[in-house]
């Protein structure tokens, strides 16, 4: 005979409040378990150095659950919904910190929505134990669940303690985000600006939740219009060159930015049986060439494509931060290359041989004055090297190619690829056809499939080349790469590159047209500038912020947090003359980012 649902009582109370406290101590503890490297005692002394953080995060996660408690019928389902929806959270918080060296941000929950396509590429990051131990901790929930008594709670009641919950849980987070005297009094400082370090010493509940409210960059000293008009006046833009551009012609201009691609053969402790850039190298000789310095390293693709098209700089951005999700998203415009390109009477257009909606693009293209986006479900060469491989570098140039030669009118191009992107198994884009010596044997692998993707994204410039030659419109097409892989760590460490963090952040940067460039070095510069070398190898007449950038390039070409450099090399203090520079640069990122935008009227 079945036992009928008991109504709720004070042993009932005693045994929910009991379960839920010990639940959320064990949830804080995984969750700090996981933002400092699966290391148990270093938890430990973090929560002897923490402990009223460690207990008010605590508190924060039993309303969580308690809320949650409180929206089924059966009193333990939600909570144990919720332990595994954070369980799934502290995971993910693992495997970013490891691959990309960031911990878990609130924006990135916007990528669930391509929850399908983000299963795709972090396929070989869920290792068989991982998923193992996933099924064994959701089968003893469901198990507890069944287990635990079937108590009912009446609605008044559920309405009263819900609405604590709710109460409760929003309090805190204001009182992170804002934040308040009361947090400091728990040994809470949020520090934005190295977000590592803001989770490893705050804890993930209260570094998670102050990232909530958080602006991309402070408002710096002495903002205003006034301040603005200064600046715009000091840097009034410049005319066309004075020979004109390509005949009076106004050029194609392609943007390449390649996915995770860098140059392997720079490891020099590894011996590779062929050179798999070869047409890379050979025309660096004599075209336009040198590096990007990346914003980023192993991912957040979206930054480095932010820095391209805007010019505005990471550097200045807190840790972490995505523009893409956190405001451009929200925005009704943003000046960049493309506003600008389009204002001169060209056709805009991003291609992106994938989802649309990643890194939220079919927003934020619009918005930064794109006229079209071609995604993988519009594009007409589709193909694929095998069947489970992303879109082929080669197809997305011949798409780009044949929208060029197809354009009425001067087209500015930028598209964004997906060949090269993680996870590297072998066989992927075809049989790998060079090998590496040097690299130790559980690598291998790994790095030989890396590096016959980029031997075919070379292979892919080099046609390109020639197809430049048979477009009517004069037309320059810049690659780069966008960052380097988030290869094994064992690849990096036996290449010697532990020790030099500039190598880590620089990919090739390539300029090739189908009309004279010349030669001449670019050097190490961060995508940022690419908008202003591009307008002058072309003759185009410079805005007053490309003139800024020039400004700034002059002194600073590398900004980067990881790495600064000067015109002769890293940079370890910045002059008198840097620092002005730098704050007007400041000054015009945060007018547009989260002032009142007077730089566009005054600077575009």
């Amino acid at each position: 005979m079945r036992c009928k649902p008991r109504r709720f009582a004070g042993e009932g109370i005693r045994r929910l409040a009991f379960i839920l406290i010990f639940s959320s101590l064990i949830l804080n503890f995984v969750m700090q378990l996981a933002s400092l490297d699966l290391d148990i005692s270093a938890v430990w002394v973090w929560i002897g150095s923490h402990f009223w953080l460690y207990l008010a995060g605590s508190l924060l996660l039993f309303l969580i659950l308690l809320g949650s408690s409180m929206l089924l019928p059966h009193l333990y389902a939600g909570p144990a919904t919720a332990a595994a929806l954070l369980l799934v959270a502290a995971a993910a918080d693992y495997k970013k910190l490891e691959t990309t060296d960031e911990p878990l941000f609130p924006w990135d929950l916007m990528l669930l929505r391509n929850a399908p396509e983000m299963l795709r590429i972090t396929k070989g990051m869920i290792t068989p134990l991982m998923l193992g131990t996933a099924v064994f901790l959701i089968a003893v929930l469901i198990l507890l669940v069944r287990k635990l008594p079937k108590s009912r709670v009446t609605l008044p009641l559920r309405a009263v303690l819900l609405t604590v919950s709710l109460t409760g849980a929003g309090g805190f987070v204001h009182m992170v985000s804002a934040p308040s005297p009361m947090a400091s009094a728990l040994g809470y400082e949020n520090l934005f600006w190295n977000q590592k370090v803001n989770y490893s010493q705050n804890g993930f509940v209260f570094a998670f939740t102050g990232n909530l409210r958080q602006s991309l960059l402070e408002e710096p000293e002495g903002y205003s219009r006034i301040a603005i008009e200064r600046i715009a006046a000091k840097y009034a833009g410049e005319p066309e060159t004075p020979e004109g551009i390509l005949n009076g012609e106004q050029p194609n201009i392609l943007f390449i930015m390649n996915e995770a691609f860098f140059d392997p053969t720079r490891m020099t402790a590894f011996d590779f049986s062929e050179d798999p850039l070869a047409f890379i190298h050979q025309a660096a000789a004599d075209h336009p060439s040198g590096f990007l310095l990346s914003p980023e390293f192993g991912g957040n693709t979206a930054n480095v494509e932010f820095e391209a098209l805007t010019g505005l700089s990471m550097y200045f951005l807190k840790d972490g931060s995505i523009p893409y999700q956190q405001k451009i998203v929200k925005m009704n415009a943003m000046p960049s290359i493309v506003s600008i390109l389009e204002d001169r009477g060209y056709g805009t257009l991003a291609l992106h041989p994938y989802d649309k909606t990643f890194y939220n693009r079919n927003r934020v293209y619009p918005i930064l004055g794109f006229d079209e986006f071609v995604s993988e479900e519009d594009m007409g060469n589709a193909e694929r090297l095998t069947p489970n491989a992303y879109i082929s570098d080669q197809a997305a140039i011949q798409e780009a190619v044949s929208r060029l030669k197809s354009a009425d009118r001067p087209t500015f191009v930028h598209l964004v690829t997906m060949q090269n992107h993680f996870p590297f198994t072998k066989g992927q884009n075809g049989p790998n056809t060079v090998g590496i010596d040097g690299v130790a044997e559980e690598d291998r692998d790994e790095l030989e499939t890396f590096t016959q993707n980029v031997k075919l994204t070379d292979e892919a410039l080099a046609k390109l080349q020639q197809e430049l030659l048979t477009i009517g419109r004069p037309t320059i097409a810049v690659f780069w790469g966008d960052h380097l892989p988030a290869l094994t760590d064992g690849i990096y460490a036996s290449a010697g590159w532990g020790d030099q963090p500039r190598l880590k952040y620089e990919t090739p940067l390539l300029m090739l047209a189908n009309f004279e460039l010349g030669g001449q070095p670019l050097g190490t510069l961060s995508p940022a500038f690419l908008g202003p070398e591009v307008f002058r190898l072309t003759g185009q007449a410079m805005p007053g912020f490309y003139t800024l950038l020039e400004r700034v390039r002059s002194e600073l070409p590398g900004l980067s947090k990881s790495v600064l450099l000067g015109p002769s090399g890293e940079v370890g203090s910045l002059s008198a003359a840097q620092q002005r520079l730098l704050q007007d640069y400041r000054l015009i990122e945060y007018d547009l980012l989260e002032g009142g935008q007077f730089a566009a009227e005054l600077m575009f």
